[in-house]
């Protein structure tokens, strides 16, 4: 569409910076913006920015993702959607950051989508006080569909067994962006890879989606058969492989060359120590190499402390010292 220097929107997004290429990509995405009034426009962005307090370097932004929102009547959709999002929220910086990662959420209604969304995650479980979190750390879940979307990722959650005990909605407060995954594309995947490959039983399956569902949403080939590949490598054994993925499944997704080598290097060759031995402590990959394994490894190995990696990094530093007799002025020395 040929935009018209007397389009009053036009002079508006002038104003604000935007150029041209930009007004003329707006006004395709939304057609109704055609019919839109430079006053509506000029309210809308004032509200978000002195009301809502989002920052005004980042409104263009935010109108640029969802043009939409200069459109709407401001009493009837943003004030409405805002004020219900803020009642959500303990910060009222959390309603900004929401509206910046995912602009759309001002356009959708409060009664339509917004009301049925949190009735539905409150029938799974999720506490009251986490719902706030939930939205507002993920406001894209508004965007989805209960019945074709949601409802399909939860009755496949139920299938792996948790369906008891508010455990879907335990699973979805500790990554609200599961929901956004496919499950045939993704989420099955997974969990097939997990059981037919890794060797976890049922329960183990639980463990780790309960424990990391973060998990679930990664790449087999990309990402989580590498890992695999590397332990076998190792020379770690199937059932090995399979209770360190239960006891730490981070260890599937920390980076090979970054994390897992230079770990398991230290821990053979100037540890001197076994792979028996991590492989009932898989925490030992969750723990800062420099900060925490190199220098306790220095403090027992100097005054020639006999100990397990457990007994070593399972702890705090107070409680390590403590355990071990060691003062502050030894540890620093």
């Amino acid at each position: 569409m040929e935009v018209t220097n007397t389009s009053s929107i036009m002079w508006f997004f002038r104003d604000k910076g935007f150029d041209d290429p930009s007004i003329d990509k707006m006004l395709r995405k939304c057609k109704q913006l055609e019919k839109a009034q430079s006053d509506v426009a000029s309210e809308n962005w004032d509200y978000l920015s002195n009301i809502v307090g989002i920052q005004e370097r980042k409104l263009p932004y935010i109108v640029s993702r969802c043009p939409k929102i200069l459109t709407l009547r401001l009493d009837e959709r943003l004030i409405p959607m805002v004020e219900c999002l803020s009642s959500l929220g303990r910060n009222p910086r959390e309603v900004a950051s929401a509206i910046t990662k995912f602009p759309p959420i001002l356009s959708h209604s409060v009664e339509e989508k917004l009301c049925p969304l949190l009735a539905f995650f409150q029938a799974l479980g999720v506490p009251e006080t986490q719902l706030g979190k939930m939205i507002l750390f993920n406001p894209r879940l508004i965007s989805y569909s209960i019945d074709t979307k949601l409802t399909v990722i939860v009755s496949f959650l139920a299938s792996l067994g948790l369906d008891q005990d508010g455990m879907i909605g335990k699973v979805l407060v500790k990554n609200p962006f599961l929901m956004g995954y496919s499950v045939d594309k993704r989420l099955r995947p997974t969990t097939e890879f997990l059981k037919s490959s890794v060797g976890l039983s049922e329960d183990g399956i639980k463990s780790v989606v309960m424990n990391f569902p973060q998990l679930l949403c990664r790449d087999v080939n990309k990402i989580l058969k590498p890992n695999y590949d590397y332990l076998k490598e190792c020379g770690f054994g199937d059932s090995q492989i399979a209770t360190m993925v239960t006891g730490y499944p981070q260890i599937l997704i920390k980076s090979v060359k970054n994390s897992l080598q230079p770990r398991i290097r230290f821990l053979v060759q100037v540890m001197g120590r076994g792979m028996d031995e991590v492989a009932s402590y898989p925490e030992f990959f969750h723990h800062g190499l420099k900060k925490k394994v190199e220098s306790r490894f220095k403090l027992v190995k100097k005054n020639n402390i006999d100990c397990s990696l457990r007994e070593m990094l399972d702890c705090n530093t107070k409680k390590f010292h403590e355990k071990f007799g060691f003062s502050e002025v030894t540890a620093s020395s």
